[in-house]
């Protein structure tokens, strides 16, 4: 039996053998708590900036050698730059040395911990790893402070990468051949440390509570990026085992993404666009590599985080003409600023907010500062006229709001229109269905827009009452649950019943055991995360519709989920049986970290 078997959540898929090499490990235990004589105030304060300008100096140089692999990762390079430039961190800590008398390091660590409350009370994964921007900024300027800055002399050979926390900067120091893998503490789905993995083509592993303690420089471990975990030490017979299932995954993987480019059709003739879900234009090369038909959702929450300004139109426009431009004539659907009031409070105050993910956020708090809305429909709208480009209002709860919405979109045009500036008049104008409310009035809806976009994360955490996130309730954040299946075909029915199309993200759409129902059900669309796209484009094109038809009825005849689960195995195993070794190889593997 291995030494340990650690768990983590899998960021990018495959598996790697190797040796763990520890490029950086927590040093918030070393991390020096003292109040310093009045006499040595300016001294610390003066630490403080220097550590800030060094850390910034290092990031320049950085930035000048980036690899080929990962150069579209500059421009996360240059947003810790630009944190690092701005004053109010470094402002925040020197206030702490000015009125408390605390060392730099102590008093930047408090500075920090203020900005993560008030990022923190969100109840939203993606909003709360983008604090880890403002973390790993800190953390770099902490290490200086105190001299433990990370020394990657040490790697001499190809190596699995384990660190506390991975940024793009550490890896751009690192030699990118010879990473195997990564695995980190910190970190969630949508950190840059999955994006950078996929972007290099490794397995990668983050949130893995006891890296640190559980492995040593030079202990052989196995990255499992398949079923989520860290095998440190294993036996002979499991290194046998798990050099086997990397040999198929290799093959596996080989196979689809030979087939990505073909349409996702059925056997019968039925098509369905398969689509990305993107947060950074640099993104865009792995969605056209996998065989993405478009961008079925576009995050513009990005340019609005970890800085104390606004963006201004200028600069929301060029970002999204670029992708426009660059995905043209792929279609493009960009929702509207999805972010709380919480996350803007250099600009409008913190709010006081209980329950700030049923609070002020999204639509609601776009209508409730139309300018800053309008400035970013403008920007989208005048991409509208570079590319074939969509929109459309995330958090919708009622027919009120979607016509307000839509109220300023118009004005947003008319000023356009006047001023002389190109748009499409045409643009189509859809809602994210990730409320109850919104499934219970689909039909209302359904005759004010163009389209529905299905926010499957959303609706299943609401509708169920379960955080995701919460490992100790999670078991029941069930993709097949009963109530979840019927929502979503009470959607789909209410939009073809109106004539319009209806579109599915979040991770229902990447998991093969739904795709299946989703197709039986009818959707047009579906959109997923960029790697996951060969291998779902596969499944559709080893179906019919008629079987699809025939799983669904099944499906809803169901009245629990374990009776649901079993049934779309059994099916996934009967149609699909060149997919069985690698499925099994998945369920075997989820089995045995439980």
């Amino acid at each position: 039996m291995a030494d340990k078997i650690l768990t983590g959540i899998s960021v990018a898929t495959g598996i790697a053998i190797g040796k763990a090499f520890f490029i950086n490990r927590n040093h918030k235990a070393h991390l020096p708590r003292q109040i310093v004589a009045a006499s040595l105030v300016p001294r610390e304060i003066d630490k403080l900036h220097e550590a800030f300008t060094a850390v910034e100096s290092e990031l320049s140089a950085t930035r000048e050698h980036v690899p080929a692999e990962l150069k579209d990762y500059g421009l996360l390079i240059e947003t810790h730059i630009l944190m690092l430039k701005d004053p109010k961190l470094s402002g925040a800590a020197a206030d702490y040395i000015k009125t408390l008398g605390l060392n730099a390091a102590w008093a930047l660590e408090k500075a920090v911990s203020d900005q993560e409350d008030a990022f923190g009370a969100i109840n939203d994964p993606y909003i709360r790893e983008r604090m880890q921007d403002v973390r790993v900024v800190a953390d770099k300027v902490q290490a200086k402070l105190i001299g433990k800055e990370t020394d990657l002399t040490g790697m001499s050979g190809r190596a699995i990468i384990m660190a506390h926390d991975l940024t793009p900067a550490d890896t751009v120091e690192l030699q990118v051949d010879k990473i195997m893998g990564f695995a980190t503490v910190c970190g969630g789905k949508t950190s840059h440390t999955g994006i950078m993995a996929r972007s290099l083509g490794i397995p990668a592993l983050v949130g893995a509570d006891r890296l640190e303690d559980s492995v040593r420089d030079g202990d052989l471990v196995v990255i499992d990026g398949l079923s989520g975990k860290i095998v440190v030490n294993p036996t002979e017979a499991e290194l046998e085992d798990y050099n086997e299932r990397a040999a198929f995954f290799e093959e596996y993987s080989r196979k689809i993404k030979r087939q990505c480019q073909l349409p996702a059709e059925t056997f019968d003739g039925s098509r369905v666009q398969v689509m990305a879900n993107i947060e950074l234009v640099e993104e865009v090369a792995s969605v056209i590599d996998n065989g993405g038909e478009g961008i079925g959702l576009y995050r513009t929450e990005y340019a609005y985080l970890n800085r104390t300004d606004l963006p201004d139109e200028e600069e929301l426009a060029e970002k999204y003409i670029d992708l426009a431009s660059v995905m043209s004539p792929r279609k493009v659907v960009f929702r509207s600023l999805d972010l709380g009031a919480d996350k803007f409070i250099s600009a409008y105050g913190e709010l006081n907010e209980t329950n700030p993910a049923m609070g002020l956020r999204a639509i609601r708090f776009c209508l409730k500062n139309p300018q800053l809305f309008k400035i970013q429909l403008r920007a989208i709208l005048r991409a509208s006229a570079y590319g074939n480009v969509s929109l459309m209002f995330p958090m919708i709860s009622g027919v009120k709001e979607v016509r307000q919405a839509k109220a300023w979109l118009a004005q947003a045009k008319a000023e356009l229109r006047r001023e002389g500036v190109a748009y499409d008049p045409d643009m189509p104008v859809g809602i994210m269905i990730e409320l109850p409310a919104a499934v219970m009035i689909a039909e209302y809806l359904a005759h004010e827009v163009d389209f529905f976009s299905i926010g499957t994360n959303d609706l299943i955490q609401y509708s169920i009452g379960v955080d995701r996130t919460n490992h100790h309730v999670s078991y029941l954040y069930q993709p097949l649950h009963p109530a979840t299946l019927r929502m979503i075909k009470l959607v789909v029915d209410a939009a073809h019943q109106a004539g319009i199309e209806v579109s599915l993200c979040g991770e229902v759409a990447s998991d093969p055991f739904c795709v299946p129902i989703l197709l039986g059900m009818g959707i047009d669309s579906i959109s997923l995360t960029p790697q996951a796209i060969p291998g779902i484009k596969r499944i559709i094109r080893q179906t019919n519709m008629h079987d699809c038809r025939n799983l669904l009825n099944e499906v809803l005849a169901c009245r629990t989920v374990s009776r649901i689960n079993n049934l779309v195995m059994e099916n996934i195993f009967k149609y699909f049986p060149d997919e069985v070794t690698f499925f099994t190889s998945l369920l075997e593997n989820d089995e045995a970290a439980s």
